[in-house]
């Protein structure tokens, strides 16, 4: 019985004069698009960098310890600031218990597409619409033993009616002491 099923569907082939490649034809594809340009990281990957940065920093602040926000960091970072470093970096953000929790929940806004630079820096810029006040962040990270590793970092909180208007932050400068700006 097999035997016939088999001869009845070789003969079903030969007639029909297709070989095989016919139903491989109907069922690909149409040719995709060109691929935008690719981004170094995804985007869900930027956002975990982004919000775990700040809210590492923001624990800093509000225990005054910056020795974890520190020891996560890139080598580079650490052998150019010290905790002290860093709390006196952030003081002004720690002294007005600006609360950087609002990272958590909402979305960022990208000022620059995330980018590597001539050294393979990732570079992650922009701001989170928090109110009354913005927090604008200006990040670089290194790959460190195949992890990204936060190498520069520049805070600011700009009023968030007046921070449109504004050119966005300057780029964070390599391994320098952290940045901030009062609004």
């Amino acid at each position: 019985m097999q035997l016939i099923v088999r001869a009845a569907l070789a003969l079903a082939l030969l007639l029909s004069g297709s070989d095989g490649t016919w139903a491989q034809q109907k069922t690909q594809a149409p040719a995709a698009a060109p691929a935008p340009p690719s981004l170094p990281v995804s985007l869900e990957q930027a956002l975990y960098l982004i919000r775990s940065t700040l809210l590492t920093l923001n624990d800093a602040n509000r225990t005054g310890n910056y020795t974890v926000l520190r020891d996560l960091a890139a080598p580079d970072f650490q052998a150019r600031n010290t905790a002290a470093d860093l709390g006196l970096n952030f003081l002004d953000l720690r002294r007005r218990n600006f609360d950087l929790y609002g990272v958590a929940l909402l979305a960022p806004q990208f000022t620059d597409a995330p980018a590597l630079d001539p050294q393979g820096m990732l570079r992650l810029a922009g701001y989170f619409p928090t109110q009354p006040q913005q927090i604008k962040f200006d990040l670089t990270f290194q790959i460190v033993a195949g992890q990204w590793r936060l190498f520069a970092i520049a805070i600011a909180t700009p009023d968030a009616a007046s921070a449109q208007p504004q050119p966005q932050a300057a780029p964070a400068r390599p391994a320098a002491p952290a940045q901030k700006k009062s609004p």
